[in-house]
């Protein structure tokens, strides 16, 4: 089975399986990647009340940590545990890291006392998260690392996780193994919350792919190729949301096998 193959048949195992997702997730994005996570084929939940997150994700497939919103960080905590006591795989999106000493010190703490399955940011996150470099203003990156691909393996080699630095092309790497991928549309950039939920669908093929590195790239590479399949429908950013979810929805094997670029470096 190439490649590309395998990238489709998890997408269509996605679909058949519907995994429950569990996000601790910050309010700005809440709504949007509820419904990502419906168009991709899961299942959305978000709870965040530390009495029943660790009973939630037990019935989860996979966990999705976005410390957005840092007051929520005891209740990640407690699903985090959970989740490594069972083996379901946590996928952490570090949203701002780099950008304030605190928000950057609630990373570095969930990966610490954490196993993390994914670390999915932008090339300015895992730039301040591994010390190599990388600017972040607000929860956007400004500059990345001189070594992206560097700085990402540093970060997976010192927390023993995979890592997506996401932008022009993705780099996943576990510190060894390297995928980059090339698919992407730089309007993307006008909405809100797009990384995170790039984040959702890499945990929806989390939970149904234990290769993460697999996972990670197949999920970027639909999460992308929808984009690219979105934008000639669009006359702005409007009409592009409405466009790209639709294609979320729609992404079949047939565009997969057509249109997926993704590479082993």
């Amino acid at each position: 089975m190439t490649l590309v193959e395998r990238i489709a048949e998890l997408r269509e195992r996605v679909r058949q399986q519907r995994p429950l997702l569990h996000h601790i997730t910050n309010f700005v994005v809440m709504n949007d990647t509820a419904n990502v996570t419906l168009h991709i084929g899961g299942l959305p939940v978000m709870a965040h009340s530390r009495e029943e997150v660790a009973e939630m994700v037990a019935a989860a497939g996979a966990l999705v940590l976005n410390p957005g919103t840092l007051e929520w960080l005891d209740a990640m905590l407690l699903a985090g545990n959970r989740a490594n006591e069972l083996g379901i795989p946590i996928v952490l999106d570090p949203v701002g890291a780099g950008a304030t000493r605190p928000r950057t010190a609630t990373m570095l703490r969930l990966l610490e006392e954490l196993q993390i399955a994914v670390v999915r940011g932008n090339g300015g996150e895992i730039g301040a998260l591994s010390g190599m470099g990388g600017e972040v203003k607000g929860v956007e990156a400004v500059a990345e690392p001189e070594h992206p691909l560097l700085a990402a393996q540093e970060l997976a080699r010192r927390y023993g996780t995979v890592v997506a630095s996401t932008g022009r092309q993705d780099i996943v790497t576990d510190g060894t193994r390297v995928m980059l991928v090339d698919n992407g549309h730089e309007w993307l950039r006008t909405l809100t919350g797009t990384g995170c939920a790039a984040t959702t669908v890499v945990a929806a093929f989390a939970a149904v792919e234990r290769d993460y590195v697999l996972a990670t790239a197949a999920a970027l590479a639909c999460f992308g190729l929808a984009a690219e399949l979105a934008a000639p429908q669009a006359q702005g950013p409007a009409s592009f949301k409405v466009a790209f979810y639709d294609a979320i929805y729609h992404l079949s094997a047939d565009q997969i096998r057509a249109g997926a670029r993704v590479s082993v470096d």
